[in-house]
């Protein structure tokens, strides 16, 4: 299952917003109003949205200034959050968040609208950056 989200332009440079996200106590700033939990330890955090199970996500792999791919910590669920950074100038860039997830029919058609709303969510906050 893929949920690709909208591409925004954001005012900072790619630099600064792969600085950004790679901090990951910031990904609270774009976390939706129903948050009930956020705590970062070392290179994962784990949120919890009201009526949702608690999700933790580790930060898997980077790409300098243009990639950065968060993953499952649990093996139960098996998904990517991929940001992809591109430069538009020396003061903005444009930023795409991609899921990733490798669910069974029934899962999938439980968790996507959810999750569509939710990487929504995530871009819609990375605008107002």
């Amino acid at each position: 299952m893929n949920i690709k989200g909208n591409t925004v332009a954001v005012k900072k440079s790619q630099k600064e917003m792969f600085e950004f996200l790679t901090d990951l106590q910031n990904f609270e700033q774009l976390m939706p109003e129903s948050i009930q939990k956020f705590e970062v330890d070392g290179d994962s955090f784990i949120f919890g949205l009201k009526g949702m199970p608690e999700i933790r996500l580790v930060l898997k792999d980077t790409t300098e200034y243009s990639n950065i791919t968060l993953g499952a910590a649990s093996s139960k669920l098996d998904f990517e959050l991929v940001a992809d950074i591109e430069e538009i100038d020396d003061n903005s860039s444009k930023v795409t968040l991609d899921f990733n997830g490798k669910f069974n029919m029934m899962m999938a058609m439980m968790v996507k609208k959810p999750l569509t709303s939710f990487i929504e969510t995530l871009t819609d906050n990375l605008d107002k950056l």
